[in-house]
């Protein structure tokens, strides 16, 4: 759990911290995504907003599980991987489509797409 540990709390306070900045119209214009004002474009970033809280929520509950020496850390730790890998998975989907390789998006949901998959097969024992 150590280093998923420290992974949880940078990714789901970062969430967190993402969504207020972004509420709060915080981030400076040369920043933003491409097409930003774009009213669909704002409604499909806001969709994001119930599964990245969620992907928040998970997370810091498996930790505060473990730090209490439940088993049941570990399920709420796979649930906010599988869901941090369908973030970023279904960002980089759309930016894809769209044709759009702005190297700062990509950096920041590919890193979401590919930290679980280094964990996720960890909760997975083989029985023979």
């Amino acid at each position: 759990m150590k280093g998923l540990r420290w992974w949880f709390l940078v990714i789901d306070i970062g969430f967190i911290l993402y969504w207020i900045i972004t509420a709060l119209h915080v981030i400076p214009a040369e920043y933003l995504y491409n097409d930003y004002e774009n009213p669909i474009l704002v409604d499909w970033n806001w969709s994001f907003l119930p599964l990245d809280l969620l992907i928040s929520f998970t997370g810091l509950t498996s930790i505060r599980l473990y730090r209490q020496n439940s088993a049941s850390w570990e399920r709420w730790a796979l649930v906010s991987l599988v869901f941090t890998f369908v973030s970023g998975l279904q960002a980089l989907a759309f930016w894809t489509i769209r044709g759009d390789f702005d190297l700062t998006w990509w950096f920041f949901n590919g890193i979401l797409l590919v930290y679980p998959l280094f964990y996720i097969p960890r909760f997975f024992k083989a029985e023979l």
